[in-house]
């Protein structure tokens, strides 16, 4: 069976927005997670405020007050933070947001959802390739300078993915001039972690690797795609606006102090 089944499109944006939502969430995978009145409380051992993080999904019966000094509590006994993802879908995230910012809570990394439909695409360029995970993870490493105490942490997310994923890099073989993560789940594909080698920026490489991500998607039946961008990054966002993406919703954290 073909991993990407049709779905129905969405009637209503806020239709479309809570399912990119899901999907963002299922492509990112916490380490442990567990539901507490309609919150997602998310733990990777601090790797990435995605992954480590509550996630308000609906409305609860319990006191907000409680809600929050448990999570407090329990992420405290994690030596982490407490984060909370806040998301421009659901307007009850206004009272929530309003309480955490009295509480001392920072709001941080502004972030746009972007989507496009598939069904348009620039033709692609035939460069991009496929890796194996530890693989990409090396060229990954390498282009982003992440360092590598957190590459086994970043690791453990990818292999926690429950979904197919391509992990694409384009470029000559020996030197890698992009690399980036495609997610499939039914008819809808996340990119992530999308990076170019920072000596060779502006070149057309990030836009090569996204072009062939989303025709490798595109043929494996996904209708249409998402990426979450911070929102002061101009040269992603003419990058990506380049390509026909379009801001869906928006989300950002309230951090502890």
């Amino acid at each position: 069976m073909n991993p990407a089944e049709q779905i129905p499109a969405p009637s209503r944006p806020e239709h479309l927005s809570r399912r990119v939502e899901e999907a963002s969430l299922n492509a990112w995978p916490a380490m442990q997670q567990l539901l507490l009145d309609g919150w997602l409380l998310r733990f990777a051992q601090g790797f990435t405020k995605r992954a480590n993080s509550v996630v308000p999904l609906y409305p609860g019966e319990q006191p907000m007050p409680d809600k929050v000094r448990f999570c407090e509590n329990l992420y405290a006994r994690e030596r982490l933070k407490t984060i909370f993802r806040l998301t421009s879908i659901d307007e009850a995230h206004v009272g929530l947001d309003g309480f955490l910012a009295g509480r001392g809570y920072r709001r941080r990394d502004e972030t746009e959802v972007l989507t496009r439909p598939l069904d348009d695409l620039p033709p692609a360029d035939d460069g991009l390739c496929l890796l194996p995970i530890e693989r990409w993870l090396t060229v990954y490493s390498e282009l982003s300078g992440m360092p590598d105490t957190a590459r086994a942490l970043h690791g453990a997310i990818l292999r926690g993915i429950p979904l197919p994923c391509a992990y694409g890099v384009v470029g000559p073989p020996d030197r890698p001039m992009a690399c980036g993560l495609a997610v499939l789940q039914q008819d809808m594909v996340g990119l992530f972690d999308v990076v170019t080698r920072p000596d060779a920026r502006r070149a057309g490489h990030g836009n090569a690797l996204v072009r062939s991500l989303l025709g490798w998607a595109a043929g494996q039946g996904a209708g249409r795609a998402y990426l979450q961008m911070v929102a002061d990054n101009q040269p992603a966002r003419g990058l990506y606006h380049q390509l026909g993406f379009e801001t869906l919703y928006q989300y950002w954290y309230r951090i502890s102090s």
